[in-house]
């Protein structure tokens, strides 16, 4: 058990193994320690649900101690511990790598998470299910603009915009449905990704944003990449 705990961040682990293992039923739980959230298991019991994840082959390195967390990341979480808010869409949250820390971090922030992939939505909705109740994750587009106007007091698309065909669409989307700042990285230089799609300048995106009617920008650099705010100043 200790080998396990020195591995994994175990409660997070822990976490999504439940929610997976109410889910769909593997790993095999005893009934009283499937019913609970991560939160509400003792140490023993946290290390005894990663262990049977573990045999059970699940793919736990999201949960791996010792992977640091990236600069653009710490740069986002800097910037959300000044200023107040209590909801946040979050586009694009793939496996976590931005969420996670995040959710440790701000525990009575409500989130909701976008992403087109199932098996990340099926992933976070598990997480979320096992512990991480402040969460909620929906496969839907952002370019469609799924939610109402100033829904979230935040919105943040990390690593998302270089993906998306429809780029000042979702620009437009996001500046729609915040109601204080929308955060932004991409990438600052060209690189081997197939998936990246565009190469966004600071220019390029003041131009796009002043479209969606949002002038009132910040950048910053940070290893490669180009971290934005954007106060949107809905009432």
């Amino acid at each position: 058990m200790n080998d396990i705990s020195e591995r994994y961040d175990i409660k997070t682990a822990a976490a999504w193994i439940l929610g997976r293992a109410r889910r769909t039923g593997i790993p095999a739980l005893p009934e009283a320690l499937a019913a609970k959230t991560a939160d509400e298991c003792a140490p023993e019991e946290l290390s005894a649900i990663v262990e049977a994840g573990a045999a059970a082959d699940l793919k736990l390195y999201p949960f791996k101690r010792g992977t640091q967390t990236l600069q653009r990341t710490r740069r986002t979480l800097g910037f959300l511990r000044s200023v107040s808010f209590d909801t946040m869409l979050d586009v694009g949250s793939g496996r976590g790598v931005f969420l996670i820390p995040f959710m440790k971090e701000f525990p009575h922030v409500r989130v909701t998470c976008l992403d087109l992939l199932e098996k990340r939505v099926a992933f976070l909705n598990d997480l979320a299910d096992g512990g991480f109740r402040q969460m909620r994750a929906e496969q839907k587009d952002i370019c469609s603009c799924p939610f109402p106007d100033g829904s979230f007091d935040v919105v943040t698309m990390l690593e998302v915009l270089e993906h998306i065909p429809e780029a000042d669409q979702a620009v437009r989307a996001a500046v729609r449905m915040a109601r204080k700042f929308v955060v932004v990285t991409v990438p600052s230089k060209p690189d081997d990704n197939p998936e990246h799609i565009h190469l966004f300048t600071k220019d390029a995106l003041t131009r796009m944003f002043a479209s969606a009617g949002c002038s009132r920008l910040h950048f910053d650099g940070v290893e490669g990449h180009l971290f934005m705010t954007a106060a949107v100043g809905r009432p």
